[in-house]
This record gives C-alpha cells, sequence and structure tokens, in this order.
C-alpha cells in the first residue's frame, strides 16, 4: 500500500520538486510518496550500513556505541541525493574499502587513523567539488589508459576477496554461513538460471526485487543455527547517540591531518574516484533502461550535481563522520533492484525517487529501533562479508570487461596484483610504468619500416581472422 503525496506528477513530465540553484528539492509525502517494498526492503537492509562498525572499531579505535552513532549519520547523508535531485541510491565507495583498510593499518587505531580518514575525506571531497562544478570529470577518466582503469578494479576486486578468504578472514572463520550466503547471492544475482526462472516465475521476480535480503537472511539464520554467531540478546528502546563520545574523536578536538598524511591519501583519494565514476557509468546505463521503460516519468540524471553532492557528503565525513566505506555515488545492487520493480509500470513505484528516498528514510529511523538494531548486531561481519564478497566478484568481472588485448590483460593483471599487495601508490605507478613500457611500443613501430620480407598487415589480419 502507498501513502499520498501532495504535488502530483503529470503523464510524461518530470517528478515535481522545488528549485534550489544546481538541485531540485523533492521531499517525502509532498513530492513523491512512500512504497511499501522498498519499506520492508529497507527495515532489513540498513545492516549493510552498520557493516562498516567492525572496521570503525578495528582500524579507528572507537566504541560500539561511538560506531553506531556514526553509521546513523553516516545514513543521514544518504538521505542527500534524493532530496537534491540524484536519482541514484548512494552508498558506499565499496570496492575501495580494502584500499582503505591497508591504508589505515599504516596508522595506529584512534586519533592517527582518524586523522588518516579525515585527511582521505578530504582529497575526496574536493576531487568531487572540483570536477562537478567544472564539468570535466568525463574529460579526466577518459585520459585514464583501460589497462590502467581495468587493474584499478581488479586489484579493487582482490583485494576484497583476499581480505575475506585469506588468512585471518572472515569466510574462513565462519565459513557455512557466509559461504551459503555468498552462494545464494550469486545464483540470485549473476546466475543465468536463475534470469530464466524470473522470465518464468513470479516468485523469482519477487526474490530478485529484494537483491541481497534473501542471501543475507540465510546466511545470519544458518550462523546462528550452527553457532557460528551467538544468538542476538535483544534490547528495547531508542538508540541513545553517543555525541559528546564522538566529538573527542572530531578533528576539531584531535587536530587536523598532516602535509604527510594528506599526500599519502592523495593515491587512495583518485583510486576511490575512478572506481566510484566507475560505479556512475554503471548506474548512469541501469537509469536509462529504467527511464525508457517508463514513458510516464522523465528521470533526469545529472552527473555534475551527483559529483556535487557526493563532494558535499564527503566533506561532512570529514567533519563530523570519519567513516571507511567513505560517500559514494551509488549503491548498484540497491539501485538495480529499484530499477527492476520501477520498470513493472506506476502501479508498482509512483517515481524512482520515492522508491530511493522510501529506503533511506526508513533505514535511518530503523537504526533508532533498539531491538532491530541488537538483532543484527552478533552478525555484523556476515554483512560487512557479504558486500565485500559480492563487491569483488562485480569489480574483478567489470576490470576483465574494460580490456581487450594481450598487453592491456597483462598490464592490468599486474597492475591489480600490486595494488592490492603493496598499496594504491605502487599500483598507480606500476600501471602507468607497464602502460608506457608494454602498450606503447607502436610508436617504435611507426618509426622503424617493416622488413622487405615481413608479411603485409592485410594479409596478417586475414590469416587472423581465417584461423
Amino acid at each position: 500500500m502507498r501513502s499520498r503525496y501532495l504535488l502530483k506528477r503529470e503523464y510524461g513530465q518530470e517528478q515535481p520538486y522545488w528549485r534550489l540553484g544546481m538541485f531540485k528539492i523533492r521531499l517525502p509525502f509532498i513530492h513523491y510518496p512512500l512504497e511499501l517494498a522498498e519499506a520492508v526492503q529497507a527495515a532489513i537492509m540498513f545492516v549493510v550500513g552498520m557493516a562498516t562498525i567492525p572496521l570503525l572499531q578495528t582500524y579507528l579505535g572507537m566504541s560500539f556505541e561511538v560506531a553506531l552513532t556514526v553509521t546513523i549519520l553516516f545514513m543521514a547523508t544518504l538521505l542527500l541525493p534524493a532530496l537534491l535531485g540524484a536519482p541514484l541510491a548512494p552508498g558506499f565507495i565499496t570496492p575501495a574499502v580494502p584500499l582503505v583498510v591497508v591504508y589505515l593499518s599504516a596508522y595506529e587505531p584512534g586519533t592517527e587513523a582518524i586523522k588518516a580518514m579525515v585527511a582521505l575525506h578530504i582529497v575526496v571531497a574536493i576531487i568531487f567539488l572540483v570536477l562537478g562544478v567544472t564539468k570535466v570529470a568525463s574529460k579526466l577518466i577518459s585520459s585514464i589508459p583501460v589497462s590502467v582503469k581495468g587493474g584499478i578494479l581488479l586489484g579493487a576486486g582482490i583485494a576484497a576477496l583476499m581480505g575475506e578468504i585469506g588468512e585471518g578472514g572472515r569466510f574462513l572463520a565462519t565459513p557455512l554461513s557466509i559461504g551459503v550466503g555468498a552462494l545464494v547471492i550469486a545464483f540470485t544475482l549473476f546466475s543465468a538460471s536463475f534470469r530464466l526462472l524470473c522470465n518464468r516465475s513470479k516468485l523469482g521476480v519477487m526474490i530478485a526485487n529484494y537483491g541481497l535480503v534473501p542471501g543475507l537472511l540465510l546466511a545470519i539464520g544458518v550462523g546462528w543455527a550452527v553457532g557460528e554467531y551467538p544468538l542476538p540478546q535483544i534490547e528495547w528502546g531508542i538508540t541513545s547517540l553517543a555525541i559528546n563520545e564522538l566529538w573527542q574523536l572530531l578533528p576539531f578536538t584531535i587536530g587536523w591531518p598532516t602535509l604527510e598524511m594528506f599526500l599519502t591519501a592523495i593515491p587512495v583519494a583518485i583510486i576511490s574516484y575512478v572506481i566510484a565514476y566507475g560505479d556512475i557509468v554503471v548506474g548512469d546505463s541501469v537509469i536509462a533502461r529504467a527511464d525508457k521503460a517508463r514513458p510516464d516519468e522523465v528521470i533526469e540524471v545529472d552527473n555534475d550535481r551527483l559529483h556535487v553532492i557526493t563532494g558535499i557528503r564527503n566533506a561532512l565525513h570529514a567533519l563530523f563522520i570519519p567513516q571507511p566505506g567513505q560517500g559514494g555515488p551509488i549503491f548498484t545492487a540497491l539501485t538495480a533492484s529499484i530499477a527492476t520493480r520501477y520498470e513493472f509500470g506506476r502501479r508498482a513505484m509512483e517515481s524512482v525517487y520515492s522508491g530511493v528516498g522510501t529506503f533511506y528514510l526508513i533505514a535511518f529511523f530503523a537504526l533508532f529501533a533498539m531491538p532491530l538494531v541488537t538483532l543484527f548486531q552478533p552478525v555484523l561481519p556476515i554483512a560487512l562479508s557479504l558486500t565485500l564478497l559480492v563487491t569483488g566478484y562485480l569489480c574483478m568481472v567489470v576490470g576483465m570487461q574494460q580490456v581487450s588485448n594481450t598487453e592491456q590483460y597483462a598490464v592490468a593483471g599486474v597492475t591489480g596484483v600490486v595494488l592490492a599487495t603493496q598499496g594504491a601508490a605502487w599500483g598507480i605507478v606500476a600501471g602507468i610504468v607497464l602502460h608506457i613500457l608494454v602498450e606503447r611500443t607502436s610508436l617504435l613501430r611507426r618509426n622503424n619500416p617493416p622488413p622487405d620480407d615481413a608479411e603485409p598487415p592485410e594479409h596478417q589480419n586475414a590469416r587472423e581472422a581465417h584461423t
């Protein structure tokens, strides 16, 4: 059942809004209704937002109460894109999380690591804001060799998988729950057989609409059933915010990052942006397909506006919400899930904004429900692990799709391995050097004509095509 809203959309028009400079303000109940399916999904999937709590505790030295406060404030920033006129469902820059963890590992948990995280947030915010205001984002990304971009994605994927299935990873510690959940998610999200099932079965479509939820719930159930995770101790009441304790960990109190921290953060920030831009491209294609399927609504995608909104979110992180997940422009799995249900028509979902807006509004309020928070608290490692495993899989798939010949495969592969094992700076250096040495040798061939007895290129191409 859908709630009512005040300003109705005319057929074939954009969803109503109030103009504020480059932004388009949309409020629930005024500019769009709430959607039941997204509300139900948010009441479970909000646990993904809590998934970085273990990282906040381990690498930034926060208590659970402070980490939960950071998570609630982070969820509040996820309300900004739908509020300001971006149709994509936002989230973390998830593929960059393993690289951020490696970056933070060089600092002592506590004030030093928090300062390093603040430096990274500031650099990422500047990148997004400058490129959004100047509108040169696409030109900058297109100048990066495809082999290096592919290597960055491969490296992020390798780091994500190594962190989970390698020594000391969560998979080895609790293989049954995470293994079952990962297999179910792989089947429901990536299997060709399941896509055929969706074409024949309404049950398959319903499962697909809920994205990660079925696999996540099954993994949690298995974890409790076999004793890999303790049963929850439910607490009643409303979550209280540890604002005073958080304030003692912010740069206004502990001081600002050093110049060395900013310089160290730059390579990680660049990689985070490249990954985020790739996510934006994927999100644009998802929204374009949804827009084509629904002639009743025009969906405007303004990537400059999206860049500015993402920059604002990361600036807020730097000041008040140090978060290893960073502020990413899109939660790809959720965006795809909302877009899929949106394509079923206006009766299924009034507007793409009602889907995105409902999800994050309910997810935000769910974090204040102590029974829900304490229900999922023991199994937060499952949510983080499944998110990183799915991210690693997608990064490796998209990374390999970037390259098309032997030289590019080699450059991307080595770049990915170096990046995953030695860090962002060495990965970028290795990728650029190998690109120049391996891929640009054609420059030498242009200056040296082939010998007289060499096979003409057109004959060689014809022979290779025949083979």
